[in-house]
């Protein structure tokens, strides 16, 4: 499939809208009346500190909604107000966070039901609505959509386009897409979708596997059983690693894209040679600006003297999840919570530890002068970090009163 030419017609068709509807400045009010936060401004104008009684909060110096977040959903509740009386879908969860995505339910906005690993798009019908979110949407169900004769409101993160934009080069040139992502997160399923062959790497180990692979060959059957549903049809790992581009989940760990990408391109260069490098390599900079910024914010937080790192953010956030790595790397106590209700004020905290269950913290907030760190994923509204906030402060108040 021509997905650049699909695109471009999917792009002229009256049914597809991706700038809005002229709501822009009554749907900001909205949302800052919803989502903003008087007490995180003022944190932010003191240096991003705040001390009440025992504890003193030190918030990363950027964190929470980025641009492409705060688009999207804009754009979502500008169609709703633009259509307030037509049926509005959404193919997934706008961005990852369970606050966010509930005020789209009260919205009566309907989401696609996942029914045995698929979506069920037998619920949509001509005329309807439908909404792809900040993480995009494949291009197959673009077509689906498009076919269905909806209208199409595309809330897809202009970091994420890049990408695709990205990986449609890579096919052009006949080069394989390398994606560092998760294969069934719904941004890399988008992405693949407009790769021609691809292969998607997790992590740096799995990177080195398969450089180990195009240096020295290896046990192909192997290969094709460890990355099975990571990789095109049809993959060919002895013929579709001759000329490879590097390509990634916007949300992943930057400084693990940036050394998959080095390790790559070192790999082509020691078995093609220097002078024929760009005919097997090719590296475009598709790191998005604000998770390498809040990333940024994040190593430079965990320098300071913490006693205790809470994390917020979807559960399901990979941006947040990287976030914790970070805290965890330093050995701080870290806390990864989606929402302040998990926070008791028996000083009891419902936390993810990474790649495990939701586990149950007691007294996870020490007694005495105490620093805490904070941070939010790009799908965390203020509000949400605030109520968080108050509640650490709400334990604090809490363990002095027993204390005296």
């Amino acid at each position: 499939m021509d997905t650049k030419a699909f695109k471009r017609s999917l792009h002229n068709s009256d049914n597809y809208h991706r700038k809005g509807f002229g709501h822009a400045e009554e749907v900001a009010g909205v949302m800052d009346s919803e989502y903003q936060s008087p007490l995180i401004q003022q944190i932010r104008e003191n240096n991003y500190t705040l001390t009440r009684g025992n504890v003193t909060i030190k918030l990363a110096q950027s964190f929470g909604f980025c641009w492409g977040v705060e688009r999207a959903v804009a754009m979502a509740y500008e169609t709703r107000q633009h259509f307030p009386t037509e049926k509005i879908w959404i193919t997934n969860e706008i961005i990852h966070n369970p606050s966010v995505n509930q005020r789209l339910r009260d919205m009566e906005v309907g989401f696609i039901e996942v029914i045995a690993g698929e979506k069920d798009f037998s619920v949509v019908g001509a005329g309807d609505v439908v909404i792809l979110p900040a993480f995009g949407a494949s291009v197959q169900e673009m077509q689906l959509l498009n076919e269905k004769g909806c209208k199409i409101v595309d809330t897809t993160c202009p970091w994420v386009s890049k990408v695709w934009n990205t990986v449609e080069k890579h096919k052009k040139k006949e080069y394989t897409s390398i994606i560092h992502g998760k294969y069934n997160h719904e941004e890399t399923v988008a992405t693949s979708s407009f790769a021609g062959k691809y292969l998607i790497v997790l992590n740096l180990q799995q990177a080195e596997y398969v450089c180990n692979y195009i240096l020295n060959g290896g046990n192909r059957e192997e290969f094709l059983a460890k990355f099975a549903r990571a990789m095109s049809a049809g993959f060919d790992p002895d013929v579709d690693l001759e000329r490879v581009g590097i390509a990634n989940q916007t949300t992943m760990l930057k400084t693990e894209t940036e050394h998959i990408g080095k390790l790559l391109e070192r790999t082509m260069m020691q078995k093609y040679g220097p002078t024929e490098l760009t005919e097997h390599f090719q590296s475009f900079n598709t790191i998005c600006d604000a998770t390498q910024e809040r990333q940024d914010a994040m190593f430079a937080l965990v320098e300071e003297p913490l006693d205790v790192m809470v994390v917020i953010g979807g559960f399901n956030s990979s941006n947040t999840t990287h976030l914790q790595e970070i805290a965890i790397e330093r050995n701080i106590p870290s806390y990864h919570i989606d929402s302040s209700d998990r926070i008791g004020s028996d000083n009891r905290i419902e936390h993810k530890p990474l790649g495990e269950e939701l586990q149950v913290a007691e007294n996870w907030l020490p007694e005495g002068k105490v620093t805490v760190g904070v941070t939010s994923g790009a799908s965390t509204p203020d509000r949400v970090v605030e109520e968080a906030i108050e509640n650490i402060f709400a334990v604090a108040e809490s363990l002095r009163t027993v204390a005296v």
